[in-house]
């Protein structure tokens, strides 16, 4: 007990000095983390927690691994900035990489997940106005319900959840939203002429890990190819493996015209984003339209080269895939009666808690750390499991029992 209390001190602590300097603008969990590797992190009392977070996805290949690491650490000492003033020796390499890698022309490279998502509409704008000849200030952008970008004021603009929007307009115009999985309705929309792009999560990430059904992103791009409007794919969280493809879109076999991408993109070191497009589409921004301090620095690209990389090496969207399959199958045998719902793809997967207690996906998710396991809830009554692509299949198992004993508690 008093070894206990000890730690709830200690965590106090920093907590406390956090809130005091820090803005409110998150509710974390009340536990404070020191270290990380692989599936694992600790806390400031040393103990030891399956991380079912993730980063949000940005560490698809676990903490600090070993070849992302020396990559950091190699490119750190040696030059980390040019700012995109000058050339640097490393930014060509990346480029030719990735855009290999995904089967583009060119890639815009970007620090924040919003930052290239911001960079995907100003380039969707640019093509309508320059390529497809819609008139100076009438172009549109088709978006979704339910719908997670980030935060800027332009990004919210389109959103639809209240909390994202409240106080911060007036807004920027421009979008038209309508309901996810829904190709119906999405073909009518397309029937504007003003309509340069079509922006989708290919799975819903925060809103709860919505799948949409089999055949919606291939209809959908198959209307916007006859629509003559670009496909945008944000694959910032469903990318790089975590569905058990490369990108979520791969399981349909769609190729999207503008695709985003981040957070696993640097294995979860630094803030590193990208926008893969054509040269159609790409070379309608030319120099000084856009850019970025830190867009393309020596250090990221190196970083992102290695991230890339270790997800082909260790075969991360194979494992995602059988892992994810086992997860979902072992939950659902369950049957626990707080579990209304497991759904996901790969490794992004989540657990619809039915509770009449408004504050059940919380306290669960409290059992849970208690228990060893860090997630998190999403509009309130959903958890997202989403461990690093590394875990294995006696990882996987330990984790489930954490998660069974975690629900009896409850």
């Amino acid at each position: 007990m008093e070894q206990k209390l000890q730690h709830t001190l200690k965590t106090s602590q920093y907590i406390q000095k956090e809130s005091h300097y820090g803005a409110h603008n998150y509710h974390p969990l009340p536990v404070v983390l020191e270290r990380g590797k692989g599936v694992h992190v600790w806390d400031v009392d040393g103990i030891q927690y399956y991380d079912f977070l993730s980063g949000y996805s940005a560490l698809n290949q676990g903490h600090c691994h070993p070849v992302i690491i020396q990559a950091l650490i190699d490119q750190g000492s040696k030059l980390t900035l040019t700012s995109r003033a000058f050339y640097s020796d490393v930014l060509g390499e990346y480029a030719e990489y990735i855009t290999r890698y995904f089967g583009y022309d060119k890639v815009l490279p970007m620090n924040s997940g919003v930052e290239a998502v911001e960079t995907a509409l100003k380039l969707a704008r640019r093509w309508g106005y320059e390529v497809k000849g819609i008139a100076p200030d009438k172009a549109k952008i088709i978006t979704v319900d339910g719908n997670f970008h980030g935060r800027t004021i332009n990004v919210i603009s389109f959103s639809t959840d209240p909390s994202s929007k409240f106080n911060f307009g007036p807004f920027i115009s421009g979008y038209i939203t309508i309901p996810y999985n829904d190709t119906d309705t999405l073909r009518v929309a397309l029937e504007d002429p003003d309509v340069a792009g079509f922006l989708v999560e290919p799975i819903q990430g925060e809103a709860g890990v919505l799948v949409p059904d089999d055949g919606y992103l291939s209809v959908a791009f198959q209307l916007c190819r006859e629509a003559n409007v670009l496909f945008i794919a944000d694959e910032i969280q469903t990318g790089l493996g975590r569905t058990g493809r490369m990108l979520a879109c791969d399981h349909e076999y769609v190729h999207p015209d503008i695709l985003i991408l981040g957070k696993a993109l640097s294995g979860g070191t630094l803030p590193v984003s990208a926008v893969l497009a054509d040269d159609q589409i790409m070379l309608t921004i030319k120099p000084g339209e856009h850019g970025s301090t830190y867009g393309g620095n020596p250090l990221a690209c190196k970083v992102a080269i290695a991230a890339l990389q270790v997800l082909k090496d260790e075969n991360l969207e194979e494992n995602a895939a059988i892992q994810g399959a086992y997860f979902r199958d072992q939950l659902n045998c369950l049957r626990h009666p707080l579990v209304k719902l497991v759904r996901g793809k790969g490794l992004l997967n989540a657990i619809v808690v039915d509770h009449p207690n408004p504050d059940a996906a919380w306290e669960l998710c409290l059992r849970l750390k208690e228990n060893g396991l860090l997630a998190k809830p999403t509009h309130g009554d959903k958890i997202r499991f989403a461990p690093p692509l590394i875990i294995s299949r006696a990882q996987t198992d330990d984790c489930l029992a954490i998660i069974e004993k975690s629900l009896r508690e409850l």
